[in-house]
């Protein structure tokens, strides 16, 4: 909304045509994961896609749309999350309906989340590339060459997009787009971990603690802020918060649409910090869980600082007043 000019939001069928081309190439066992997760995508990517043209796809559907892609996920390859670090968990996890309804549920959280944080120029390409080039690292970690083929290339195709992207809004990704990049990114979540016992899930928690700790908290704010349903948009987001506070008082005269793309690396290196957590804690429950509840602590000060002016978190964060203090 902070573009003067009519820009596309078909970025995210460029993205879908790279990882499509990518499939074509590919051979072996990176060629049966990426071609089983993009066909798990296609509702979610539709959907998405369909919102971007008419405008007119509600949130409730492209939720549901999104929720079926994870199921779909699990009917193509049978996975489901079952190792989550959490032995009475993973315990009730062995029910297999139970597990792919919480698998649903969480690859629909993480897709969701990469569209919540793709507000600013190259934000959600970028931060998907860091996270998904995290997975890989950890994947290789583990031998995985299948699997962190999978991820390295669906990075460069976000990073593909994102050279047209950023900084000069070019070509929007749309909710196609975020959508498709955050299946992919919430899959190959979901994968490792259950491909290799030695990694569980606190380690894929960790890569994606900066999308997953947004939607938490938005969820929470919009219940708290103004008591309506938690799909209604705010611009309260921390990747706004960053822009306002930060990025337009230290670059005042800066055109707008470049102080919009500069609000991004700040993104950028939310996802980068616990995403690299991840890589050197990889094998170390103990110290993932330390450090994703690290992030989150800081999380919140850095949150209660911008719109509190304190670092101290606490009920008034959430507050309806802040919108006032924001202005």
């Amino acid at each position: 909304k902070i573009h003067t000019q009519a820009t596309p939001r078909i970025g995210g069928l460029a993205v879908f045509l790279g990882l499509l081309t990518g499939w074509v190439l590919a051979s072996g066992q990176a060629r049966v994961i990426l071609g089983l997760t993009l066909l798990a995508a296609m509702p979610a990517f539709t959907f998405g896609v369909l919102e971007d043209f008419t405008k007119r796809v509600s949130v409730r559907t492209r939720l549901l749309a999104t929720l079926f892609s994870g199921v779909l996920a699990w009917y193509l390859t049978g996975v489901a999350m079952q190792n989550t670090g959490l032995d009475v968990l993973d315990s009730l996890l062995q029910v297999v309906p139970l597990a792919v309804v919480f698998t649903a549920f969480a690859v629909s959280g993480v897709t969701n989340a990469i569209n919540i944080i793709d507000g600013y120029n190259g934000l959600a390409a970028g931060a998907v590339a860091i996270m998904l080039a995290a997975i890989g690292l950890i994947a290789l970690q583990v031998d995985d060459a299948p699997l962190a083929s999978v991820c390295f290339l669906t990075a460069t195709c976000a990073l593909g997009f994102g050279i047209v992207n950023w900084p000069l809004g070019k070509l929007f990704l749309g909710d196609g787009g975020a959508y498709l990049l955050g299946f992919v990114l919430a899959w190959m979540s979901v994968l490792l971990p259950m491909r290799h016992v030695e990694i569980n899930a606190w380690a894929t928690l960790l890569v994606c603690a900066y999308p997953v700790l947004e939607v938490a908290f938005s969820v929470r704010r919009r219940h708290t802020r103004v008591g309506r349903s938690p799909g209604q948009p705010d611009k309260m987001h921390l990747h706004h918060l960053l822009h306002r506070r930060i990025v337009r008082h230290v670059f005042p005269n800066t055109d707008s649409t470049l102080q919009n793309s500069l609000a991004s690396p700040l993104g950028w290196l939310c996802a980068a910090i616990p995403a690299l957590m991840a890589v050197v804690f990889a094998q170390n429950t103990l110290l993932l869980a330390l450090a994703f509840g690290a992030v989150t602590l800081v999380y919140a000060a850095v949150y209660t600082r911008l719109t509190q002016f304190r670092w101290c978190f606490g009920s008034a964060t959430l507050h309806p007043r802040t919108t006032a203090v924001l202005k």
